[in-house]
């Protein structure tokens, strides 16, 4: 097993990288600034020093307006070098943000230049150097559309994180180390003894009638896991008003925690996946594995109150979140802590199977597929594609223009969402039953389960292909999506 360092990932497609190409020429729009650093939490009490993203004012994120493009000056303001994905956006490839491919990565000090024009929806931008995300160097992305403008709603912003006290090199070497798993007494006979309550180790997964033993859920107990970062020991109380419509904006930039999102009396549609609109599907709990965003839209009931929004850690009995609550409503205390363990998220992909895309993809013949199969282990603690980490990886290879169905076969006992650069995709059939399912960037791959999706290979360069669990990138579950001309 391979663990690449800040120094190994950020060195570890240079070699190969293309030329860097200066692009950007001058716009005539200003440009926002957006500053790489570190800030300190309150996390119960505790002070707490994280990266983040912040604007001008100091502000985590940004918002863009309908039709305003994506120019910013990146500025690292950080003692290390970095550099940042704009995670559902359709840069050219020499913005898209990997170390090396083709960008390398800026120095303390530096600052780049982007200009691109923006893709609409609820989006996120991130460190592509796993313990940096690890550090909370993340933020929301938004751009509104000219619909958006025009609803007569209130738009809140969730960013999910889990947190360690701990320096996040040390937790990330710990985690594929193998010796971070409090739930590996789990039986993968399946004689029904699992882990610690309320840990990491739950659902029982069965292929062809045979028991497979427990799915592998968390392997790390984070200190903290915040909404906008804060915890529920004192959560962010927003004012809404009475009989008001809310369109949740909700980002999972966790490391490695995948959360239900509940609105608890509060009857949900969501809206869009990953940015994309969707058919709405009402609810009140919806899964959200990492890198995925969710819009979820509530409306308040006319005599007002509070209304807490809550992040459901899978397996586990944790939880985060934020109040919605109306003038002079009492606001309730709530726990870190539920009183039993979450379910696991999608062991049968039964959300992912009733979401339909609002506008789907062309239909036309099918140009290209491929099988990529997702492997791996939590002891030895190594996550591939095909059998094989970054460094050895197999590219997936497209001509631009192409229309390409790619099939992840997951044969290894933890979930995996699986994130392509550079492109929007569409989820065409769940072990291998067609369907015309939701348009993503990130899909979430059950243990034992296919998934296909289909999309149309763009501009001529590598993209990223990758599992957004932190430790799983980490140790080399990576490969690219190669497209020529």
């Amino acid at each position: 097993m391979t663990l690449l360092s800040r120094r190994g990932f950020l060195a570890a497609s240079s070699a190969a990288a293309l030329p860097l190409i200066l692009p950007f020429g001058a716009s005539a729009a200003p440009s926002r600034l957006l500053r790489a650093t570190t800030r300190t939490l309150d996390i119960a009490g505790r002070a707490v020093t994280v990266k983040g993203l912040l604007d001008g004012q100091g502000r985590s994120g940004l918002t863009l307006g309908p039709g305003e493009a994506f120019r910013v000056d990146l500025l690292n303001g950080l003692a290390e070098e970095t550099i940042v994905h704009w995670h559902g956006q359709h840069p050219p490839n020499a913005q898209d943000g990997v170390p090396g491919l083709p960008q390398h990565a800026l120095k303390p000090g530096e600052t780049r230049s982007f200009d691109f024009p923006a893709r609409s929806g609820t989006h996120w931008m991130h460190s592509h150097i796993p313990v940096q995300e690890m550090e909370l160097l993340a933020a929301p992305l938004i751009v509104r559309s000219a619909d958006d403008a025009a609803q007569d709603r209130q738009e809140v912003t969730v960013l999910l994180h889990d947190l360690s006290f701990r320096p996040a090199d040390e937790v990330l070497a710990e985690i594929t180390s193998g010796t971070a798993m409090p739930g590996m007494a789990h039986d993968m006979a399946g004689d029904g003894q699992t882990a610690m309550p309320g840990m990491d180790h739950s659902g029982m997964m069965k292929m062809g009638g045979m028991s497979m033993g427990a799915m592998d859920l968390n392997d790390f107990a984070f200190d903290a896991y915040l909404a906008n970062d804060r915890t529920l020991d004192d959560p962010e109380v927003v004012p809404v008003d009475k009989g008001g419509r809310i369109l949740l904006r909700i980002i999972n930039g966790a490391a490695a925690t995948v959360f239900w999102i509940g609105t608890g009396s509060l009857s949900g549609r969501l809206m869009a996946t990953d940015g994309n609109a969707v058919v709405p599907v009402s609810g009140s709990r919806f899964g959200l594995a990492m890198g995925q965003r969710l819009d979820i839209e509530v409306t308040i009931p006319a005599e007002g109150g509070a209304f807490p929004i809550l992040a459901l850690r899978e397996g586990a009995v944790e939880r985060t979140g934020l109040v919605l609550a109306t003038s002079g409503a009492a606001v309730t205390k709530l726990t870190t802590m539920a009183d039993t363990a979450h379910p696991a998220f999608s062991s049968d992909l039964a959300q992912e199977a009733v979401l339909r895309a609002a506008t789907r993809l062309a239909d036309r013949p099918v140009d290209r597929t491929d099988n990529l199969m997702l492997g791996g282990s939590m002891m030895p603690y190594r996550w591939t594609i095909d059998g094989q980490g970054w460094g050895s990886h197999r590219p997936i290879l497209a001509k631009t223009g192409e229309r390409v169905v790619l099939t992840f076969h997951n044969m290894s006992m933890m979930a995996h969402p699986m994130h392509l650069h550079g492109h929007v995709f569409q989820v065409v059939a769940l072990n291998g039953q067609a369907m015309n399912g939701a348009l993503r960037d990130t899909v979430h791959v059950p243990p034992m389960s296919m998934v296909s999706v289909a999309l149309d290979a763009g501009e001529a360069a590598r993209w990223m292909l990758h599992c957004h669990h932190m430790p799983h990138l980490a140790t080399g579950m990576m490969t690219e999506f190669t497209v020529s001309a």
